[in-house]
């Protein structure tokens, strides 16, 4: 497998505090599954982490390769 199909087969969950429309139209230009604009306060940016989590493993059905 090329790097580029491993690479197209990830999941790619950009994490930021930027709320720039740019930014978010060119990740999903770059193939992102999502993208989470973060809080600076650290119990809401633990909450959205564990949202996160919970979301990628135990609501979505992903491929086993």
């Amino acid at each position: 497998m090329t790097f580029k199909i491993a690479l197209l087969l990830s999941t790619m969950v950009i994490l930021t505090t930027s709320e720039s429309e740019i930014d978010i139209v060119k990740s999903y230009s770059l193939n992102a599954n999502c993208y989470i604009s973060k809080s600076v306060d650290f119990d809401q940016f633990v909450n959205v982490v564990k949202s996160i989590e919970h979301f990628w493993f135990t609501i979505v059905s992903l491929p086993e390769s």
